[in-house]
């Protein structure tokens, strides 16, 4: 097998059975926020739009580019599809042209013609992807691989019973807005950011000790920020309070942890597998490898200016004019906070959106959307618990194209700022992405389903519900117990045993009841730690 980087977490997997293209990634995302980093424009699309299969793992546009794919992908590629519980990635690829589908099933294997053997396991909480997350295993003449990229599957089992694995691919930085763009104070800031970044790479190096694959490619991130507003997010001197370590970082970290066979992956970088476990790696030249890791300012100031006329063309295209917002979001939004139910609960409270006009000669925006009273309305003066600030062309645009996703759309741009009244509460952003009558009905049934009965595992002297409240992963693979404080490593989130309080969120709580353990005791065990777990989250 013979696989080749196309950057952040693309990849071009070549096999006897035919090649697979994943997630193509060349064109800026997020209003301009996003770009491949490194660079990966030099590489030839002709030679990668011939791919016999495409797989795109979710809708996050820095792993579908609608773009490249409509101009340079053959569409008579067959498309590996993810068992999603909505169809808008199907339905967003029919659009640019594709016609040949394999609708796999969540964690069961599928033969393609040529033998060529695939397994994608799905996950799909209200906070994976755009509904949905997935990752990808291959396996040619027993050569297997996990792409993990940037997903975080729950269930190990499958992955495992796919068979001993040659290659492991995975995400290790973070890609999230938190907590850069709150306003806390400059020191609170920086440890959270600083757990986040941590955080990120000991989960990373639990899935690799977990698949324990012959051969580690870290890749799937950083992005870097070219905006001039969005510059300083990038990570100049490996930073131990940035949230976006790069390769050389994470591979010192493994390095650390008594890892060796992990390697750098860059945009370019081939790698030849065999059944052997063997690894044979044509990596880029040193000069390029130097030009990006010694001077990362300089790499990056040279990259915006080539990049200047994108970042140019960005801009012109955010709509000029404002128009009424307080109308049309009216029409849009109270239908769906009337269905709700589930959601309204876990908020509990309003949230505020101040829309700020290019002109300061112009007064700001202030609409509400009122979970309480199942209301969009103008603000006046009352309490709420998010405070979201715009910029007025940004939001124009999520209007007037009925953005029905502004959590990967608007925030993970980073061009937004916000203030928050206590934990953070996952309802709101469940909301935010899933701003559609389809979406939304798919949240209220999921969180319906959690709320149900859960099944039990014991937690030093507690039995608590065996998954998390958050978003349903294993506590006995991904819970740590300290004291009276049980942590989900999965994300982050804490929980106080002795009375089931979330430390994380308050819109959470665990079922948790102390119960000595017995002599004899059927359920399955969570990790007690005597140390301090590590803490992160995902916007926590």
């Amino acid at each position: 097998m013979r696989i080749m980087s196309t950057g952040h977490a693309g990849l071009m997997v070549e096999t006897q059975a035919g090649s697979v293209l994943c997630d193509p990634w060349f064109n800026p995302a997020y209003y301009g926020s996003w770009f491949p980093f490194p660079d990966n424009s030099g590489l030839d699309p002709s030679i990668l739009g011939k791919a016999d299969y495409l797989y795109i793992s979710h809708l996050h546009r820095d792993h579908f580019d609608p773009e490249w794919l409509r101009r340079h992908m053959s569409k008579r590629a067959t498309v590996l599809l993810p068992d999603y519980p909505v169809p808008d990635l199907r339905e967003a690829l029919e659009e640019l042209g594709f016609r040949s589908f394999v609708q796999t099933r969540d964690s069961e294997v599928t033969e393609l013609d040529g033998g060529l053997r695939v397994m994608i396991t799905t996950v799909a909480s209200p906070a994976d992807g755009e509904i949905g997350d997935s990752a990808i295993a291959l396996d040619s003449g027993g050569v297997r691989i996990f792409n993990q990229n940037d997903a975080r599957p729950i269930a190990a089992e499958p992955i495992q019973a796919f068979g001993p694995l040659t290659g492991h691919l995975l995400q290790y930085s973070g890609a999230i807005w938190f907590p850069m763009v709150y306003e806390f104070p400059d020191r609170m800031k920086s440890t959270l950011s600083r757990r986040k970044r941590r955080n990120g790479m000991e989960r990373a190096l639990r899935y690799i000790n977990q698949y324990d694959a012959a051969q580690i490619f870290p890749f799937a991130g950083p992005p870097c920020f070219l905006d001039d507003d969005l510059f300083h997010l990038n990570d100049f001197a490996n930073a131990d309070d940035n949230t976006f370590p790069d390769q050389m970082a994470f591979l010192d970290f493994l390095s650390e942890q008594g890892t060796r066979n992990a390697h750098l992956f860059l945009p370019g970088t081939t790698v030849e597998l065999g059944q052997d476990g063997s690894c044979t790696i044509e990596q880029v030249p040193k000069e390029v490898i130097d030009d990006i890791y010694q001077d990362r300012s300089g790499y990056l100031r040279r990259y915006q200016k080539r990049s200047r006329s994108r970042l140019d063309a960005e801009r012109a295209s955010w709509p000029k004019g404002t128009s009424d917002l307080l109308g049309p979001l009216t029409a849009w939004i109270e239908p769906l906070l009337a269905r709700a139910d589930h959601i309204c609960a876990g908020v509990n409270g309003r949230v505020l959106f101040e829309f700020v006009p290019d002109d300061c000669a112009q007064q700001p925006e202030h609409i509400v959307f009122d979970f309480l009273e199942r209301r969009v309305k103008r603000w006046a003066g009352e309490e709420c618990r998010y405070t979201f600030r715009v910029a007025r062309p940004l939001a124009e645009d999520l209007v007037r194209t009925r953005q029905q996703d502004w959590v990967n759309h608007l925030f993970l741009s980073c061009r937004f700022a916000a203030h928050r009244k206590g934990a953070y509460n996952e309802y709101v952003f469940s909301f935010l992405q899933a701003m559609s009558s389809r979406r939304l009905e798919y949240v209220e049934q999921y969180y319906a389903g959690v709320d149900g009965e859960a099944c039990l595992a014991r937690a030093g002297e507690y039995v608590v519900q065996r998954n998390c409240p958050h978003l349903g992963a294993d506590l006995e693979r991904f819970g740590v117990v300290n004291g009276s404080v049980l942590t989900c490593q999965l994300h982050g989130w804490e929980f106080d045993l002795a009375t089931g309080n979330c430390l994380t969120s308050d819109d959470r709580k665990i079922l948790a009841r102390f119960e000595p353990a017995p002599a004899q005791c059927d359920l399955p065990s969570i990790t007690v730690l005597d140390r301090p777990a590590a803490a992160g989250g995902s916007e926590v």
